[in-house]
């Protein structure tokens, strides 16, 4: 067994989507990056990368390819779990965390693990997101950014 962590931020500006574990959520800011910047999906990415000891998500998507640009993080997801998934690795499980101020996101936590279940090729219960606030405090609080944590376990088939 593996366990792997990922981490990840964007900074929330105007005229962008706000992309969060694959969900369109309705809010009047979007996250800054290369691709559509889905903080969560980045950070189960770096998690699943870093269990199977494989680097991180800059190593596979850089944000210098231009095949990157505006990129479905979904994509990406299903990138990294084909490759790991044909090196023989299964899915224990995954937790992650979402620290935003706003826009509140339980209401779009079973679609998001829907969509990660998915593109992970297992089910729903192997899957855990949870949403919190920093308590009005810092870059998160002041509504400049979203981070996510993720940690997952993986296990190699013999």
């Amino acid at each position: 067994m593996r366990i792997g962590q990922g981490y990840d931020v964007h900074q929330l500006v105007s005229g962008r989507e706000c992309i969060i574990g694959g969900v369109k959520l309705p809010y009047e800011l979007g996250l800054l990056g290369h691709s559509d910047a889905d903080v969560l999906l980045h950070a189960i990415i770096d998690a699943l990368l870093g269990a199977a000891g494989k680097g991180d998500i800059g190593h596979f998507f850089p944000d210098t390819d231009e095949q990157y640009k505006n990129c479905d993080s979904r994509f990406l997801l299903r990138e990294v779990w084909d490759i790991l998934s044909k090196e023989g690795y299964s899915l224990g499980n995954i937790d992650a965390t979402i620290v935003a101020e706003r826009p509140k996101m339980q209401p779009y936590l079973e679609t998001m693990k829907m969509h990660i279940a998915d593109d992970c090729q297992t089910v729903m219960t192997r899957i855990n997101i949870k949403a919190t606030t920093s308590e009005k405090m810092g870059f998160i609080g002041r509504k400049e950014g979203i981070a996510a944590m993720a940690v997952c376990l993986l296990e190699k088939k013999v």
